[in-house]
């Protein structure tokens, strides 16, 4: 069936694709017809002035649009037996007298052309095979020899005139193909109309089942605006909390700038006086810098182990007993506290408010400290094994 020649419809031109197939092959084109409709054309204007130019009837003929095409693309029946008398064959009636005293029966034809309401179509046989060649289908219908004379019966019981084509009809690929391999048909090609039809229905529904949202949100102004907003507030929630927590950490600082030194050696009075077998245990300070903004998984989990802290030891530092003298310093003296002794409590310095006191926000600060002296110890760590 590949090898068939099948033009399918375009525009008004069937009798293009009615000669085309009927050759099995692309032999006219539209201007080739309209050629040869102006050549008929030309004929008949000058049969007609035979009988003088000035009558009525030649002035009537003048005024007429031609008889042998039109605008739309279609040609006469005289146009087509023009074209093929360029292949040296002609058209005969099946209902004229010559056809009917010429043929026995339709399959010792070579090839039927048929017309009805401007549509031309072409049957041929080709190998050993007949086929409506009409371009307004899919593609070739295999028809059978006995079903050949029935299907011209119903066409011409539909209205349809149709020719035979006599002289020899010149050979194609198809049917030293098909002679060999005769053709096997399962299904009977569809009209092109039938296939747009279902395309556009298809395409109907995907186009509805794509766009079903969108075309709700465009019905309702007021769900757009809102699912435009939550998609907003969305994006910017994880800035604004990490900014908020910036925030925070700032007005902490801020308001308790003692509390970033408290690990520092410059933080206590008594530094000064520290004995030397003490000094090399020191570890630079370094400048209190706000931290980049803290993973909030992160914070969350060290504020959760800060609050189980407090909660298995509920005392406070502040409650502990205080650190005795030492016994084994010679000559002491009443009052006189060694300047190590002066060192404030490291635990003491990092007193928190009990957990059933903490605001939020508080716990979110105590949070942010704990944080910062967590990344100060491990820079100290780092410097002192750096300087050993």
């Amino acid at each position: 069936m590949e090898s068939i020649f099948h033009e399918k419809q375009e525009g008004s031109l069937c009798a293009q694709h009615c000669l085309n197939a009927l050759l099995q092959g692309e032999y006219f084109t539209a201007v080739d017809l309209a050629s040869f409709a102006q050549q008929l054309d030309e004929a008949e204007r000058e049969r007609m002035a035979e009988g003088g130019t000035t009558t009525a009837e030649y002035q009537h003929f003048l005024q007429q649009p031609s008889s042998n095409m039109d605008d739309s693309g279609f040609f006469s029946i005289q146009v087509i037996s023009r074209a093929l008398e360029v292949w040296c064959l002609r058209l005969v009636p099946i209902t004229s007298q010559e056809y009917l005293e010429t043929s026995e029966h339709p399959t010792q034809e070579q090839a039927f052309i048929c017309n009805f309401r401007e549509h031309w179509l072409s049957i041929r046989k080709l190998g050993y095979q007949w086929f409506n060649l009409n371009s307004l289908l899919i593609g070739p219908e295999l028809i059978s020899d006995t079903y050949l004379s029935l299907f011209l019966a119903q066409l011409q019981q539909e209205g349809y005139s149709i020719y035979s084509v006599r002289g020899t009809v010149p050979e194609c690929e198809a049917d030293g193909i098909l002679r060999i391999t005769p053709a096997v048909q399962l299904e009977r090609p569809k009209l092109i109309s039938e296939v747009n039809k279902q395309r556009e229905k298809d395409e109907g529904r995907s186009s509805d089942a794509s766009t079903g949202g969108q075309s709700s949100q465009e019905d309702d102004p007021d769900l757009a605006e809102a699912l435009r907003i939550s998609r907003q507030e969305n994006e910017m929630d994880d800035k604004s909390l990490q900014e908020a927590l910036r925030l925070s950490m700032q007005g902490y600082l801020e308001n308790n700038p003692q509390q970033g030194q408290d690990h520092t050696p410059e933080s206590s009075g008594a530094i000064g006086s520290v004995p030397p077998s003490h000094t090399t245990q020191q570890t630079p300070s370094h400048p209190t810098k706000a931290p980049d903004p803290v993973d909030l998984d992160e914070l969350r989990r060290r504020r959760q182990a800060f609050f189980e802290r407090q909660q298995t030891n509920p005392e406070s530092p502040d409650k502990r007993p205080p650190v005795e003298p030492a016994q084994d310093r010679p000559d002491p003296v009443e009052n006189d506290v060694s300047p190590v002794d002066s060192l404030p409590d490291e635990d003491s310095s990092r007193e928190e408010p009990a957990v059933s006191e903490m605001t939020e926000d508080e716990m979110l600060q105590a949070a942010l400290k704990m944080s910062m002296e967590a990344t100060q110890d491990t820079d100290q760590t780092q410097d002192t094994d750096s300087t050993s």
